[in-house]
């Protein structure tokens, strides 16, 4: 099998954004449905500011989209992966241990 440097750096942009608690938290809310800033702020307890900062980011990286919806604009996860590999780290890691 033939490791490409390429992938490799996608991946790990992927895992950097995964890597911050609160980015990791918007991106598990997204993959249950489409929110809008203000109801991230709410679930995160981040500051809408720092919600609009890490939307920004992903959404640049291709993760999520966004979607205008009167005057809310609502964010869902853009990458069939992403949402495989949410589902997958909820599967694994969203139950309470023993």
């Amino acid at each position: 099998m033939e490791i490409e440097a390429k992938h490799c750096k996608k991946v790990a942009e992927i895992l950097k954004n995964l890597s911050h608690p609160d980015r990791l938290m918007i991106l598990c809310y997204l993959s249950m449905k489409p929110r809008n800033v203000n109801d991230l702020s709410e679930l995160t307890g981040c500051s809408q500011s720092a919600v609009s900062q890490f939307l920004t980011r992903m959404k640049h990286q291709g993760l999520i989209e966004s979607e205008r919806d009167g005057h809310f604009v609502n964010y869902k996860i853009a990458d069939p992966k992403i949402m495989e590999l949410m589902e997958s780290l909820h599967k694994i890691y969203g139950q309470d241990e023993a």
